[in-house]
């Protein structure tokens, strides 16, 4: 009786027509829209995608605020950045900044606004303008990408073309080796370059120079997180003569102590 009463429901369920499971068109993409009204849902989904995936954030962040100690000088350098915007679309800010204690004075000081522009989940397009204040004023338009690598190296590069008519370039990658929860090791490296000779900023041609550097820090909290490191910096090429030919040195290393935050 078991397996004739399971036979027949079988066979009536195959005999109903399977249009009332088929979409069509005139169909509402939401019974809430059958019930209330296609106007009276819209915005309640504005609403909703404003809450999950719309948000506009704001974020500030001191990556890299140090006291880089070499043999002959100390050098404060703050590299920070700051952000809002949505998941797509975000206005940018970067600055660096190298100040000279011993001689009171800014060896380097640039400051730069990007509009940014996620093409894919890990890359964003950037262009904007960089504006520099020491060594020397001057305005160059940006254009670069920034994103996370495969094997999850933090990348950034851009290209820089001065209202001078100079081109050139800046690699940046790091990477994060978390030995603990809070005790975390970064390998980072800048690599420079340049289209031509700029003689009165000490830039050849070609390769300019790297900075390479070890970063440990431990995060007393996760926005706030000081540290220790070395970094060694090395120039090359038509770079390097110049700053032989006045004298100076092409490779120095120097002991780092710092603090990472950001909110």
């Amino acid at each position: 009786m078991t397996l004739k009463l399971a036979a027949l429901t079988m066979i009536g369920l195959s005999a109903q027509p399977v249009a009332f499971a088929q979409k069509t068109e005139a169909d509402p993409w939401s019974q809430a829209d059958e019930v209330w009204g296609a106007e009276q849902m819209k915005p309640a989904r504005q609403q909703v995608l404003r809450h999950h995936g719309d948000t506009t954030a704001t974020y500030f962040q001191a990556e890299r605020f140090e006291l880089q100690s070499f043999d002959d000088e100390e050098v404060l350098l703050l590299d920070g950045n700051a952000w809002t915007g949505g998941d797509i679309n975000k206005l940018w800010f970067k600055t660096e900044l190298e100040y000279l204690p011993e001689e009171g004075e800014f060896e380097e000081a640039e400051l730069q606004a990007l509009w940014s522009r996620a093409i894919s989940p890990y890359w964003d397009f950037q262009a904007g303008v960089r504006q520099d204040f020491e060594p020397e004023s001057r305005t160059h338009i940006v254009a670069g990408f920034q994103g996370l690598a495969p094997y999850l190296f933090e990348t950034d590069a851009a290209a820089f073309l001065s209202t001078e008519g100079d081109l050139t370039a800046r690699v940046e990658a790091e990477y994060e080796l978390l030995l603990t929860q809070r005790l975390i090791l970064q390998p980072r490296i800048e690599a420079g370059f340049s289209a031509q000779d700029i003689p009165e900023l000490e830039t050849g041609a070609g390769l300019t120079g790297i900075d390479a550097g070890l970063r440990l820090r431990y995060e007393i909290r996760r926005t706030f997180a000081p540290y220790i490191g070395i970094e060694w910096q090395e120039s090359f090429s038509d770079t390097a003569e110049m700053i032989e030919a006045r004298g100076g040195e092409t490779g120095k290393a120097a002991v780092i102590f710092g603090v990472r935050a950001w909110y």
